[in-house]
């Protein structure tokens, strides 16, 4: 999910629209997906320990505003993770803005991911190279997902071995060829597809138990 959270100096009310919206979203996600949430979030998140686990020390900031409280409450409230502030690159690879006269650096784009997939973002950082005639940075995230092998369930059919030993044997060899024999010259004399059909149902039983009248089973 892109998100475009409400500035700071917005109010009260105009935030908690948006993280109302968002939760609302949220929750519509698939329990058992990766959830990705990333964008900017207006927010810069702090390094705070009463904010760990879910932040960790390499945030551009050491100090997190209203609004970096309020991504960092949502993603606890959710379970998810400030993947932003998780990779020790140098200040100038965490900016994701400047201030027009080139003093202001912020972090505010920011990417979260649920817990417990948390490994499946290995790294995060800006790049400053591109030009999109913006004072915003491209933020860049690598992604790697082990798919699951699907378990199809095979069904087995149990299959009865013949003992085709006993075929050497001149007696059962002969009776079993019989039975065979009159079987399928029963099958000759049918007419239409569907006796035929019905036969070979028939033959499939009748063998198996001239197979077994011969002790071949």
């Amino acid at each position: 999910m892109n998100v475009h959270a409400p500035t700071e100096d917005k109010i009260d009310d105009v935030k908690d629209r948006f993280y109302e919206e968002l939760e609302h979203l949220f929750d519509k996600f698939p329990k058992y997906r990766m959830k990705i949430l990333l964008g900017d979030f207006n927010a810069k998140v702090g390094r705070e320990d009463i904010s760990k686990p879910t932040i960790r020390n390499e945030s551009l900031h050491e100090i997190g505003n209203d609004n970096g409280v309020g991504v960092v409450n949502f993603a606890t409230s959710k379970n998810l993770t400030v993947k932003s502030t998780m990779f020790p690159h140098r200040n100038l690879h965490k900016i994701t803005c400047t201030s027009p006269d080139g003093m202001i650096h912020n972090q505010i784009y920011h990417i979260l991911i649920d817990r417990r997939r948390h490994s499946s973002i290995p790294d995060v950082r800006s790049f400053r190279a591109e030009d999109c005639d913006t004072d915003h940075y491209l933020m860049v995230a690598k992604v790697r997902e082990r798919l699951a092998v699907s378990k199809r369930t095979t069904h087995r059919v149990k299959m009865e071995m013949f003992s085709l030993k006993k075929l050497n044997e001149v007696e059962d060899k002969e009776q079993y060829c019989v039975e065979i024999s009159n079987l399928f010259t029963a099958l000759e004399n049918l007419e239409t597809e569907v006796d035929v059909n019905k036969a070979w149902e028939t033959i499939r039983g009748n063998t198996k138990m001239s197979a077994k009248e011969s002790r071949l089973l």
